[in-house]
């Protein structure tokens, strides 16, 4: 069909923020504090971490520090898919990390659980609903893949559905897609909601917390480490670094991971008869097979957000903010979504944005100290932190406290993190990857580049 531009009249941020409507407004700091724990970050992964630093340190003054507004970064930018996974799925688990790949998907399976447990616990209103996910195939190669990703499933003792036919139409009715995998033990959430009410429970028990108090830089200060910030100086004991695709505040972490954008437009919302229309009835989120991807879900209100597909990297990793806005993304996220969707061809967008993703080599997160382990930090969750982050938290508050623990011993996560090469190598490998890939999902056989990438237990993704 030819491209209408609709995108154009999109607002040019995040939904999300728009179904809060008491949002927490933290002061800025003002003035040198001392404090017990500070964390650097004011996303999934630092409220998390704050959240559950109450309950092992009883009577610890908190502080964490965010530098813009609280899930203003990748924690409020993304689609709210919330994994029984902190491996990037099964599938990465078995590749990159086979000598624990049960341990990694029965405890991302618990973390789930877990996570639910927290929110209800707290009395968190995350908007978390485990209503499953569906995984559409659109070539024959890409319904091969589903159902090995049926049979690793089934290894590990993981529920699927696989659909075709007419069972395909009752959960999904669209031209481009033939088959589809649903697996009911996933969730979603609304990402400004869990961040809002997980800064409510954090400073309920007490933690500090400033926005717009950006924190500059680190260092050692006898024994324990001093943060600079605009407006004062924090000197704390112990630090947690939440700071996802941020330029890292260590040195030595920057290479491990690279910035990949990726881009989201919203629906105007739709009827029922128009969800009828595409034989969409559940809450259920759905994720196409490709390479380059579409995640696709309902609001409250059925709306679609439809992201994913691009994966944009910028020479010498920039994070200009004005990047947050992408014209060739959204209309290539436009056509696609009306190739998908020739029904709902009338319909327009309303909400357009960008976020970052923290990319890191083996697409999972990493965890590690420095500063002879007065600093813990987690990074690289490759766009899958949603229910990861509140493990990785957890992992950093091990790490603090010197304890082993079965979290701490995960080889996925204390392994050092594959660095990235420099530029100019980055960004000709980048794009020379990201071909490959294109040229995958159309032909449905994989290059030498990728094979060697396999081989060696790397990868490159979103």
């Amino acid at each position: 069909m030819m491209q209408t531009h609709r995108y154009a009249e999109a607002t040019p941020r995040p939904y999300w923020a728009e179904t809060v409507a008491a949002p927490v407004a933290p002061p800025v700091l003002e003035g040198d504090i001392t404090c017990d724990l500070a964390i650097i970050g004011g996303g999934f992964t630092g409220l998390w971490s704050a959240l559950k630093a109450t309950e092992r340190f009883a009577g610890a003054r908190i502080a964490l520090l965010e530098g813009e507004t609280l899930g203003n970064a990748a924690s409020g930018r993304n689609g709210g898919f919330c994994a029984p996974s902190i491996s990037h799925g099964v599938s990465n688990a078995v590749a990159r990390w086979p000598g624990e790949a049960d341990t990694l998907v029965r405890l991302g399976r618990e973390n789930l659980d877990a996570f639910e447990a927290d929110l209800t616990e707290y009395a968190i209103d995350g908007g978390f609903e485990r209503r499953g996910k569906l995984n559409v195939a659109a070539t024959p190669w890409q319904v091969d893949g589903l159902r090995a990703m049926q049979a690793s499933y089934a290894r590990f003792g993981i529920e699927t559905d696989l659909l075709e036919g007419a069972a395909l139409d009752a959960r999904l009715n669209s031209p481009r897609y033939t088959a589809g995998l649903f697996e009911p033990n996933y969730a979603l959430v609304n990402p400004a909601k869990l961040v809002n009410g997980l800064a409510r429970a954090a400073m309920a028990r007490g933690v500090e917390i400033y926005q717009d108090s950006r924190v500059t830089a680190l260092r050692s200060d006898g024994d324990g480490v001093r943060l600079t910030t605009a407006q004062g100086t924090v000197c704390a004991k112990q630090v947690i670094l939440a700071t996802n695709a941020a330029v890292p505040l260590l040195w030595r972490l920057r290479p491990a991971i690279i910035p990949i954008w990726d881009y989201t437009l919203l629906s105007a919302p739709l009827t029922d008869d128009q969800m009828a229309a595409i034989g969409w009835q559940g809450r259920y989120g759905i994720a196409d097979s490709g390479n380059q991807f579409h995640y696709f879900r309902k609001t409250d209100d059925n709306r679609i957000l439809w992201g994913g597909y691009d994966a944009i990297y910028h020479y010498g990793g920039r994070r200009d903010a004005h990047l947050h806005d992408r014209a060739a993304s959204y209309a290539r996220l436009e056509q696609n979504f009306f190739d998908a969707f020739p029904a709902l061809e009338g319909i327009g967008f309303t909400h357009r944005w960008g976020g970052i993703i923290d990319t890191s080599a083996r697409l999972t997160a990493f965890v590690g100290t420095a500063l002879s382990g007065r600093v813990a930090y987690a990074m690289g969750f490759t766009g899958q932190g949603v229910s990861a982050s509140r493990f990785a938290g957890l992992t950093m508050l091990d790490l603090l406290e010197g304890k082993t623990t079965e979290r701490t011993r995960l080889k996925m996560l204390s392994s050092p993190a594959v660095p990235f090469p420099p530029e100019p190598i980055r960004s000709w490998v980048v794009k020379w990857a990201q071909a490959d890939l294109a040229r995958e999902d159309l032909t449905g056989r994989r290059s030498l580049l990728l094979r060697t990438m396999d081989r060696i237990g790397i990868g490159f993704g979103s």
